[in-house]
């Protein structure tokens, strides 16, 4: 995966084309949106289509008040990890706080990150928000989501939508169907540090735990991640399977080569995904360049999301939070080191990086 081309292609109605920031997830890419937020002419959507689930890509034509109901209420697989109130630390609403309206298991999708990323008072844009999206009446599915970003970009004043969601990859194939005229940010870090960092995150566990479970079946998981539209079947498995699933014992079952595996199938399914495109629609964006040389790092990207909004203002205090950060896989025990490193060998290949470290 190369570096793209310096000025970027436009979207064909003259406005800056959107940008996807797609990553396995635990690779800094939260980070990334953060410091995006703090441009002001970038509407960054962190946390969005991910916690959707899958019906989120199903449909050719979908109305307002289904859109809504995606928004509102949480997909079996998501309301299973949040249920018993293990909240992962993305988690932006302000749960169990004076005022707060929601809790774990009933908070809205859209709710959980994404509003509160932009607004501290996410209550008051959820509600703004319902009236707008409920009266739209049936368009294509991908009308539908850029009626709402639109509307955000024109509430708070900006140019243009990034997203980013937690590990993506697993929907860039979809995103890129929906949104054919949008560039890619492919945020990536060593698989082996990142699978360290998904030992650590309920979700990631499960999910990973989930996928480990359906191949004893012969299930692949990653099978359907290739496709370009999302499955009812999907929807309805989704329906049937995580209600009656142990969460906790699955995130226990996983093994820091199981999480190695996915990171390096993930990486491999991105880079299937990414073929197609045109070099000035992605930017490969490791993340030790953005700890190490932060400045040089972050003005390269946001020249790739356009030229205009380079802005030294933004730049100056943004460079100043990135850290330079140790590689931690180096501390495992020989043997774990060795078997993490042949797990995530495939996914390190593809990426450039030397198997010993």
């Amino acid at each position: 995966m190369t570096a793209a081309a310096a000025v970027p292609a436009r979207a064909t109605d003259g406005r800056i084309a959107p940008v996807l920031i797609l990553s396995t997830g635990r690779c800094g890419s939260t980070m990334i949106s953060a410091l995006l937020n703090q441009h002001p002419q970038v509407l960054s959507l962190s946390e969005f289509f991910v916690p959707l689930g899958p019906a989120a890509f199903t449909g050719a034509r979908r109305d307002g008040a289904w859109m809504w109901d995606l928004f509102s209420r949480q997909s079996p697989a998501l309301h299973a990890m949040l249920k018993d109130g293990e909240v992962v630390d993305e988690m932006l609403y302000p749960l169990g706080q004076p005022g707060a309206r929601y809790r774990a298991a009933d908070i809205p999708p859209i709710a959980m990150v994404t509003l509160p990323h932009l607004t501290d008072q996410p209550d008051a844009l959820f509600d703004e928000l319902a009236p707008i999206i409920r009266q739209r009446p049936a368009m294509p599915l991908a009308a539908q989501y850029q009626g709402l970003f639109d509307h955000l970009m024109a509430r708070f004043g900006r140019r243009v939508w990034v997203e980013r969601s937690g590990g993506s990859l697993m929907v860039a194939a979809k995103l890129l169907h929906l949104f054919p005229d949008a560039r890619v940010i492919h945020v990536y870090r060593d698989g082996r540090d990142t699978a360290m960092s998904m030992a650590h995150h309920h979700n990631f566990r499960v999910l990973v735990g989930a996928m480990k479970a359906s191949r004893r079946f012969g299930i692949d998981g990653f099978r359907p991640l290739h496709q370009p539209r999302g499955r009812m079947l999907d929807v309805w498995l989704q329906q049937l399977i995580f209600p009656r699933l142990n969460v906790r014992r699955l995130a226990g079952d996983v093994t820091l080569a199981d999480l190695g595996d996915f990171w390096s199938r993930m990486i491999l399914l991105g880079r299937q995904v990414f073929a197609d495109l045109a070099p000035d629609r992605l930017l490969s964006l490791k993340f030790e360049d953005v700890q190490q040389s932060p400045h040089e790092t972050l003005r390269r990207m946001i020249r790739f999301i356009d030229p205009s909004l380079d802005d030294a203002g933004w730049l100056d205090t943004v460079a100043r939070i990135p850290k330079p950060a140790r590689s931690k896989f180096t501390t495992l025990p020989p043997d774990t080191r060795a078997a993490l490193t042949a797990a995530c060998a495939p996914g390190l290949a593809a990426l450039g990086y030397p198997l010993e470290g």
